[in-house]
């Protein structure tokens, strides 16, 4: 996500959370300026951070790789707390969890747990490499979710492009993709619901022109069986009818030059074939996390309503 849109991602989260009671009845500018500044004020001490915890150590070419994430953890949670696992975008080559921190302020103003993941970019590992992180921090999460106070039955994975495709492929990816080997374990990896920010569905589609990428090409390598490997890594590869699938909310914009908004329609028509809850957000004219405010505003409170109708919201 772009850092303009991240702020504007600031502005969303804190107009999303209930007005305060003092508010209510005022003036609705009045009181909606006012609930973002206690919003804003109150976010800060109703959480703590446990920054940089690892979840997985690989060795490889370039030496010993620590997967870290940050947990963010409400201080007065009443039960086990919903949780949301979060991937930075960038197209598998480029980005940090720190660069995308501010992505996920609306969770924390919804009063989600947030995990907010590192994972090998290409020029550590190629694919599947961050793939597979992906699914070890949602193991990691399943794992320790006693000692922290997660909720396993509400947890939800998030991301904005290609950190929306390690979303989806963490909830997605049966045991049997081949994506486990790093952390093999008899639970289900399971999530509730999916929120896909103008995500990559089908990595093949990238490979060849029209719609060929650098990043992808990058991120794939020059391996002989490169096509058929883009194709395991493709979320849309892995909904099937009868499969128990996550809830996802897809947001694109229609005039997005990096992932085609086609591959949002696509997935949206397989999620609907199979059964799956899905919708997908149509931002008019929004390119690739290049949204208006008002915009941004909008599909966040989309993001809020379809993960309450989830029954996903932290009471």
């Amino acid at each position: 996500m772009r850092p303009g849109v991240a702020a504007l991602f600031v502005v969303a989260a804190l107009a999303v959370a209930a007005p305060p009671a003092w508010a209510r009845g005022r003036g609705h500018e009045a009181a909606e300026a006012h609930d973002a500044l206690e919003v804003a004020a109150l976010l800060g001490t109703q959480y703590r951070v446990e920054p940089n915890l690892v979840y997985l150590t690989v060795a490889g070419p370039a030496g010993i790789w620590d997967g870290k994430l940050d947990l963010y953890l409400p201080l007065h949670p009443a039960g086990p707390v919903p949780t949301v696992v979060s991937f930075h975008g960038g197209g598998w080559v480029t980005g940090s969890k720190g660069e995308a921190a501010l992505d996920i302020l609306p969770y924390l103003a919804m009063g989600f747990a947030v995990v907010n993941v590192d994972y090998r970019l290409a020029r550590v590992a190629p694919a599947p490499a961050a793939v597979e992180d992906s699914r070890c921090a949602l193991r990691w999460v399943m794992r320790h979710a006693a000692q922290y106070g997660l909720d396993t039955a509400r947890l939800v994975t998030a991301g904005s492009s290609a950190g929306a495709h390690l979303a989806l492929l963490a909830a997605l990816a049966p045991a049997g993709a081949g994506f486990d080997r790093l952390c093999p374990g008899d639970e289900p990896l399971r999530a509730a619901a999916v929120v896909n920010l103008f995500g990559v569905a089908d990595v093949a589609d990238l490979l060849a022109p029209p719609h060929q990428r650098d990043f992808a090409l990058g991120w794939l390598g020059t391996a002989p069986e490169r096509d058929q490997l883009a194709r395991r890594v493709s979320p849309i590869s892995y909904v099937a009818a009868g499969g128990a699938l996550p809830a996802v909310l897809t947001v694109h914009g229609d005039a997005d030059p990096v992932v085609p908004y086609q591959q949002a329609v696509r997935l949206h028509e397989a999620l609907t074939r199979a059964g799956a809850a899905n919708r997908l957000y149509t931002v008019r004219g929004g390119r690739h996390g290049d949204f208006r405010g008002d915009d941004v505003l909008r599909f966040t409170r989309a993001i809020r309503d379809f993960l309450a109708r989830q029954g996903l919201l932290p009471s």
